[in-house]
């Protein structure tokens, strides 16, 4: 435990101290006309995703109806009310990403993960997405990495590319020790 925050053992913060250093934030934006979405994007950062608790604070700060709040979450793919792991793995399906293979390399990432579009693997460490254009046309097919860009991709190298994401992880959590 931290001796000035309400860490967990692990280390990791708690939801409730997220929620009080939300205050902060919202206090910082109570007032200001377009808030809405610096505020929902900060609070995203800190959780990693939108809780219904932070979503309800959000609103009730702002002065906006949950509804208003929770449809603005809902329009935009940026947002997400569920857990996502460390690494959003997006995977681009415009039409030259289609064309040459991209729903291929979809396929091949939601066996090698075990998961769906829109899931995350139970130790949080990725998610599936998908993009419509990640304006690398000429590479295609394209994926994203979190904001790093992989071109060309084949369906039969996505184990190593996602194993150079487990390894970073690996080598992240020993240096920790």
């Amino acid at each position: 435990m931290c001796d000035d925050c309400s860490c967990t053992a692990t280390g990791e913060v708690s939801e409730e101290h997220m929620l009080e250093h939300l205050e902060g934030v919202l206090e910082e934006y109570r007032g200001k006309p377009g808030a809405l979405i610096p505020v929902l994007q900060t609070a995203q950062t800190m959780f990693g995703y939108l809780p219904d608790k932070a979503l309800r604070r959000i609103a009730a700060a702002l002065n906006k109806p949950f509804s208003e709040v929770a449809g603005v979450v809902g329009f935009y793919s940026f947002f997400s009310t569920v857990p996502r792991g460390k690494y959003l793995v997006r995977v681009c399906l415009g039409t030259a990403c289609y064309v040459r293979g991209g729903k291929q390399v979809l396929d091949a990432v939601k066996k090698n993960l075990g998961i769906d579009v829109g899931e995350t693997t139970p130790d949080r460490l990725f998610s599936i997405g998908v993009g419509r254009c990640f304006g690398a046309c000429g590479l295609a097919p394209v994926i994203m990495v979190n904001d790093e860009v992989h071109q060309r991709v084949k369906p039969a190298r996505i184990n190593e590319l996602l194993n150079g994401y487990r390894s970073k992880e690996h080598a992240d959590g020993e240096a920790k020790k």
